[in-house]
C-alpha cells in the first residue's frame, strides 16, 4: 500500500500502514503482533492448571486500566495481583492511521473534570487543583500563541534575508537583507533608492560592474545556482529527516481534526524541519507561500506543548480543540489577520468547534499577533502584510468588472484543483514519485530560468502581491505607474489623490511583463503545490488574482480616461477625476482567486480586509469571492485540500457534502451476501485462545460482544487494542491465565471447576452503550449520526439481534460508489 499524504510513494523511511478494517488476509498467519511497540506472543501452549482458583479482572474506566484480582463468586481474592493501582499502558489509546472514537474520548473528559469537581470541595489543596486544571486551557493557548509567533517572525526574517542573497550580498554584515544594508546609507537617492555601495550584486564583486551584458549574465547564473541549492537543501532535509514536512499540511491538518492519527506528523522533527525547509523553499523562488506551512508548524507547536498538560496529553478530543485554536493562530501569523484566524479555524479546517474553543482560538491569535508584531519582521511597524491606502470610493458601477474577476477566479480554481490532482495523481502512480529530489531540482531550474529575465516573476510572491496592490503616487518610481504627465499639471486629483492619466511607455511594458507573468505563474504553480518540500497555495494563488486584477483596473482606468463621456461613467467620472483604482481591482482578483482555489468565502473576506487594511472595500470582496466561489462549484464542489484528501485516501467526512441517496443501513453494513459471516465474541464461553486465534485471524479494530452464537443479542463492543493489551497483561500478571482461560464480558464471573483455570474478566475494556441503528435506518440520517457524533463504527440491529457493522469507511466507500469514484481509493478507516 501506498504511505499517504503529500510525501508518499518516493520516501523508503516510512514505513506502510496497516488497514486494521479489512476482512483477514490468508498471507498473515503470523503469531506476533506488535502494539505499541511491545511484541504479544500468542503462540504460547502453557494450558497447566495453576493453583490459585481467583479470577483475573481488566477495568478500564477512565480511559486507563486496572488489573485487579477477583475471587470467584466473591469466594477470596488472589494473592498474585496488586489492587486497583495497576494501569494498564495503552488502553484507551489507538493505533496509527485509525479514528478516534469521539463518544468516548469526551466521556472520560467529563469523568475526569467531575471527579476534580467532586475533590474540590473537599480541601484547599484539591481546590488548587481545580483552579489549575481550568486555567491550563488559556496557559497553553498562551504558550502556543507566544511559540508560534516567535516562529513566524523568525521565518519572515530569514526568508526576506535568504531570497535577497540570490541577488546580491551586504558588505556591512552578510547577515543584512537588501533593505536594512542600505536602510542608513546617506548616499542613496530617490530615484535610485534601492542601491546603496553598502550592497553590491554578485555582478559587482565578480567582474567589478554593475551594468553590461557579462554583469548580467553572471547575475542569471547565480541566481540559477542559489535557487538550485536553496531547493536541494530543502528536499534533502525533509527526505532525510522529516518526509511529512513537505506540502502545504492543511489537508492532513483537517484530516487530523475530524479525528484521524497520524504519529509523527504534528512532532518535534516534523516542526524543526518544517521551519528550516519553509525558509529554504521560500527563497528557492519556487511558485509556493508559507502561510499554508505555517499552520502546519502551529500546530506542531500545540501539539508539542500538549504534553506539558495531563489534561490534553491523554485525551485525544481535548488536544484537537487545541489544534482548531493552533489552526487560527497559524493565519493570524502568516497574515497578520488574528480574526481571519479564527473564522478560517471555524469555517475550513475545523471538525469539532464548541463556543469555549473560539474563545481560546481568540486568545492564541491575539498572543501570536502581538509577539509578531513585537518582531516586527516587515519592518513597516504594521501587522499586516499588504496595507494599502486608496484614496478614491469604488463606484457602483465597478461591481460588473468586481463580478468578472469572481468569475475569472473560479474558473482559475476550478481549472488548478483538476490541473494539479491529475498532475499528483500522476507523481503518485508512476515513477516520477520516485525522483523526488530530481523532480524539485528541473522544477527550480525552470522557475529560476524563466523568471529572472521577467521583473515580475524575479522578485517574492509577496513582493509581487504588495506592488500589485500599490495605489500609484505622483512620486513613485514604479513600472507600474509609468504615465505620461497630463499637460496641465494643475489636474492632480482631490486630496492625495492623482487623477487618471493616460498609459505611457513604461506602463505598457509592465503590462506585457504581467501577462507574460500571469501565464507563467498560471502554469508552474502546478506542478509546484504538493511537490516535496513545504508549499503553500495561499501566495501563487492571491499572485495570480492580482496580476489579472491590475491588468483589468489599468484596462478600465484607460477606458475611462478616453471615453468618460460615456453613460456608464457619466455623473461620477469626469475629466481631471481620480475614478479607477488599478490597486483595488489587484486586490479583488487576488480573494476571487484564492477563494475559487479553496472555497472559502466569510474568512477569506476578513483575511483580506484584515491583510490591507481595506476596511471601506468589503463588497467589492464579498461579491468577487461569492462570485468565484458559485462558478468553482459548478465545476466540481471540493476545494483544494479535500480533493488532497480524497487522493491520498483518508477516512474525512465532509461536512459540506450532501447525501441525497435513498439507501439503509442494510444496504451498506458488513457483512454483505458474499462475505464470511459477522467475527463476533459472546459474553461467556469462550477461552483465551479461542479469542487469540480470531483476534489473529482477522483485521476487524474492533469485536460486537453479544450473549451467544445462537441469539446474537448485542452487549457491547470491545476494540482489537485493548483485547490484545488486556489478554497479554493478564499472561503476564497472573500465572493462572492460559489459552483455556474462560474470557467473560458479564458482571458477575461464572462458577468454574476447582482443578481448571481461573477466567479472565473484560467487562471494563468493553463499551457497553455501543451506537447502535436498525437496519432500516435511512443512509442519510446515519451519515448524519456519524459526521455530528463522530463515531468510528455503528452497529446494526434487527429487533435486537445483531445484523452487522457499519465503519466510517463503508460509508466513505457507499458514497464514493455513488458518486462513480473508486471505492477502493478509501484506504484507511
Amino acid at each position: 500500500m501506498e504511505n499517504p499524504g503529500y510525501c508518499s510513494g518516493s520516501f523508503d523511511s516510512l514505513h506502510h500502514p496497516r488497514v486494521i478494517d479489512e476482512v483477514a488476509d490468508d498471507d498473515d498467519d503470523d503469531e506476533m503482533v506488535d502494539i505499541a511497540g511491545a511484541t504479544l506472543d500468542f503462540s504460547s501452549t502453557d494450558d497447566v492448571p495453576p493453583l490459585s482458583s481467583g479470577g483475573y479482572e481488566v477495568h478500564a474506566g477512565g480511559g486507563g486500566g486496572v488489573a485487579r484480582a477477583a475471587g470467584v463468586n466473591g469466594t477470596g481474592p488472589s494473592k498474585l495481583v496488586d489492587p486497583l493501582e495497576d494501569l494498564l499502558p495503552g488502553v484507551g489509546t489507538y493505533e496509527d492511521f485509525n479514528t478516534i472514537d469521539w463518544v468516548r474520548e469526551k466521556s472520560k473528559d467529563r469523568d475526569r473534570h467531575r471527579e476534580i469537581t467532586n475533590k474540590s470541595r473537599r480541601s484547599t489543596v484539591d481546590l488548587l487543583i481545580s483552579v489549575s486544571d481550568a486555567f491550563s486551557g488559556w496557559l497553553l493557548m498562551l504558550l502556543v500563541g507566544l511559540m508560534s509567533g516567535a516562529l513566524a517572525g523568525g521565518i519572515d526574517i530569514a526568508a526576506h534575508w535568504l531570497t535577497d542573497m540570490k541577488e546580491g550580498v551586504c558588505l556591512i554584515g552578510f547577515w543584512f537583507n537588501h533593505e536594512h544594508c542600505c536602510w542608513n546609507s546617506n548616499e542613496t537617492t530617490f530615484q535610485e533608492r534601492d542601491r546603496c555601495p553598502q550592497w553590491q550584486s554578485w555582478a559587482e564583486l565578480i567582474t567589478g560592474t554593475p551594468e553590461g551584458a557579462f554583469a548580467y549574465i553572471v547575475n542569471y547564473l547565480m541566481y540559477i545556482f542559489w535557487a538550485l541549492l536553496f531547493a536541494f537543501l530543502a528536499v534533502a532535509l525533509v527526505r532525510a529527516f522529516a518526509p511529512y514536512a513537505c506540502g502545504s499540511g492543511i489537508p492532513e491538518i483537517k484530516t487530523i481534526l475530524s479525528g484521524f492519527i497520524i504519529r509523527g506528523y504534528l512532532g518535534k522533527w516534523t516542526l524543526i524541519i518544517k521551519t528550516i525547509t519553509l525558509v529554504l523553499a521560500v527563497s528557492s523562488g519556487l511558485s509556493l507561500g508559507k502561510e499554508g506551512p505555517l499552520v502546519h508548524v502551529a500546530c506542531c507547536c500545540a501539539n508539542i506543548l500538549c504534553h506539558l498538560f495531563t489534561k490534553y496529553r491523554k485525551n485525544e478530543a481535548k488536544r484537537r480543540e487545541v489544534l482548531s485554536a493552533a489552526a487560527a493562530v497559524g493565519v493570524s501569523v502568516a497574515f497578520g489577520a488574528p480574526i481571519g484566524g479564527v473564522l478560517f479555524s471555524l469555517e475550513e479546517v475545523s471538525y469539532y468547534f464548541p463556543l469555549k474553543t473560539l474563545w481560546r482560538s481568540f486568545f492564541a491569535a491575539l498572543v501570536a499577533a502581538f509577539t509578531l508584531r513585537s518582531i516586527n519582521p516587515f519592518g513597516n511597524s504594521r501587522l499586516v502584510l499588504f496595507y494599502v491606502e486608496f484614496h478614491a470610493p469604488w463606484h457602483l458601477v465597478e461591481l460588473a468588472p468586481f463580478i468578472l474577476l469572481g468569475i475569472f477566479g473560479g474558473l482559475w480554481g476550478a481549472l488548478f484543483i483538476r490541473a494539479n490532482i491529475a498532475w499528483c495523481r500522476r507523481r503518485k502512480t508512476t515513477r516520477l514519485g520516485h525522483y523526488a529530489v530530481t523532480e524539485v531540482l528541473v522544477v527550480a531550474a525552470v522557475t529560476a530560468l524563466l523568471a529572472f529575465p521577467n521583473s515580475y516573476t524575479r522578485m517574492s510572491g509577496a513582493e509581487l502581491i504588495s506592488e500589485l496592490f500599490n495605489d500609484c503616487s505622483l512620486l513613485d518610481s514604479s513600472q507600474l505607474c509609468g504615465y505620461k504627465q497630463p499637460a496641465n499639471t494643475s489636474e492632480t486629483g482631490v486630496g492625495n489623490s492623482l487623477a487618471d492619466r493616460p498609459a505611457g511607455e513604461g506602463l505598457y511594458t509592465a503590462l506585457w511583463q504581467l501577462a507574460l507573468a500571469l501565464v507563467f505563474k498560471i502554469l508552474i504553480t502546478v506542478i509546484t503545490f504538493g511537490m516535496k518540500v513545504p508549499s503553500g497555495l495561499f501566495i501563487p494563488s492571491m499572485a495570480v488574482g492580482a496580476i489579472a486584477g491590475r491588468l483589468l483596473g489599468v484596462g478600465m482606468e484607460q477606458l475611462a480616461y478616453y471615453h468618460h463621456d460615456w453613460f456608464i461613467f457619466k455623473g461620477w467620472c469626469s475629466p481631471g477625476a481620480d475614478c479607477i483604482t488599478p490597486g483595488l481591482y489587484a486586490m479583488v482578483g487576488a480573494a476571487a482567486c484564492l477563494g475559487g482555489v479553496t472555497r472559502m468565502t466569510v474568512s477569506l473576506v476578513v483575511i483580506m480586509f484584515e491583510l490591507t487594511g481595506g476596511l471601506e472595500y468589503i463588497v467589492p470582496l464579498m461579491a468577487a469571492t461569492m462570485t468565484s466561489k458559485w462558478v468553482a462549484d459548478a465545476f466540481g464542489r471540493e476545494g483544494i485540500y479535500e480533493a488532497h484528501i480524497r487522493l491520498n485516501g483518508y477516512p474525512f467526512l465532509e461536512p459540506k457534502e450532501e447525501f441525497d441517496h435513498s439507501s439503509l443501513a442494510v444496504d451498506v453494513m458488513r457483512p454483505r451476501r458474499s462475505d464470511p459471516a459477522l467475527a463476533m465474541l459472546t459474553q461467556e464461553g469462550m477461552t483465551v485462545g479461542e479469542v487469540e486465534a480470531l483476534v489473529e485471524s482477522t483485521r476487524y479494530s474492533g469485536f460486537p460482544v453479544v450473549v451467544s452464537q445462537e441469539s446474537q443479542r448485542l452487549v457491547g463492543f470491545v476494540l482489537r487494542r485493548d483485547l490484545l493489551i488486556s489478554i497479554d497483561n493478564a499472561r503476564k500478571r497472573q500465572d493462572g491465565v492460559v489459552s483455556a482461560s474462560q474470557v467473560v464480558f458479564t458482571e458477575h464471573v461464572p462458577p468454574h471447576a476447582a482443578d481448571g483455570p481461573p477466567p479472565l474478566r473484560l467487562r471494563g475494556i468493553m463499551d457497553l452503550s455501543p451506537f447502535t441503528v436498525t437496519d432500516h435506518t435511512p443512509m442519510d440520517i446515519t451519515v448524519d449520526i456519524f459526521r455530528k457524533l463522530g463515531l468510528r463504527q455503528c452497529l446494526v440491529t434487527h429487533n435486537g439481534k445483531l445484523l452487522g457493522i457499519i465503519t466510517k469507511k463503508d460509508i466513505l466507500k457507499h458514497m464514493a460508489h455513488i458518486a462513480n469514484r473508486d471505492p477502493d481509493s478509501i484506504l484507511f478507516n
